[in-house]
């Protein structure tokens, strides 16, 4: 497969706002990178090790990989490969905006409790759209931004579409006890996680030990029951400052956190910027006066 770049950068900023990429092997991806736009990843070959945020994961045969702003990210394999990276930033196609129309908030990006990736069944489908999407990216025409974003639509819905199909097969693997326990965390971490930060309080919540909860985080999630709920924090700050304009001690106080400063130093440590930073990269409100 011939290597291709192709990339549209927005004209008021100088900015990348949407790019294609085919490659022939992983050596881009051979270290942890954050970027400030959303990455999709069509992977086609037999085994790869893929690390995303805190978690390690397998990956046999074709898979796509669905990864959000500053979403830290490395992918090698020892075997031959190669694929589509597609990336798009949040000025190009505002993901909250059209959730309504597409679920990808939850499903392909920021699912704190569920995997990055999906196993290809429709392969031939999306290298379909991505022929479509380099095609239209070549001609320059008028409204080349709506056609473009009318593909990516289009793409986005059917990953949707395949990623709960993925998630309803995994989740049938583990129908027992555990599983359950399980499920309880997460809706009680969805109702409590502006108020309540530490392991030990969901424990009581469930009436179990902080040691079990995070032994079935382990083997379901691949991820620590600290991560888990840091990861549900995360995501509600990054849509804060991605969708409005709300001073950052403002959105630490309605995630529970008193001190301004030890809340940026805390999003900083995970996300890799500070919240100032990430609003500026990528918040959709970050022209507007802060």
């Amino acid at each position: 497969m011939k290597i291709m770049v192709q990339i549209l950068i927005n004209k008021q900023n100088d900015e990348l706002a949407f790019r294609l990429e085919r490659f022939n092997d992983l050596n881009q991806f051979g270290h942890i990178q954050r970027k400030n736009y959303y990455s999709i990843i069509l992977l086609r070959g037999a085994n790869f090790k893929l690390k995303v945020d805190f978690s390690e994961y397998q990956l046999k045969a074709n898979h796509m990989i669905c990864l959000s702003p500053y979403q830290p990210f490395m992918i090698t394999s020892d075997e031959e490969c190669s694929g589509f990276l597609l990336n798009f930033h949040p000025d190009f196609f505002c993901t909250y905006r059209h959730q309504n129309e597409i679920e990808t908030e939850g499903v392909l990006f920021g699912n704190f409790h569920g995997l990055p990736f999906f196993k290809l069944c429709e392969e031939e489908l999306f290298s379909n759209l991505m022929n479509q999407i380099s095609r239209e990216m070549d001609r320059d025409y008028i409204a080349q931004h709506e056609v473009l974003v009318a593909f990516l639509k289009v793409f986005l819905i059917e990953a949707v579409r395949q990623k709960k199909k993925f998630d309803e097969d995994t989740v049938l693997k583990f129908a027992d006890r555990q599983s359950e326990v399980l499920q309880n965390l997460v809706d009680a971490i969805e109702g409590n996680y502006t108020k309540l930060h530490a392991p030990q309080e969901y424990a009581d919540i469930l009436c179990t030990s902080s040691k079990t909860l995070a032994g079935i985080v382990k083997k379901y999630l691949n991820q620590t029951l600290t991560s888990l709920i840091t990861n549900r924090i995360i995501i509600a700050a990054k849509r804060e400052l991605y969708l409005t304009s709300k001073p950052v001690k403002q959105i630490a106080a309605t995630l529970g956190y008193e001190d301004e400063f030890y809340f940026s130093r805390f999003f900083k440590k995970k996300v890799g910027v500070s919240p100032n930073t990430y609003r500026k990269t990528v918040g959709f409100a970050k022209q507007e006066k802060l």
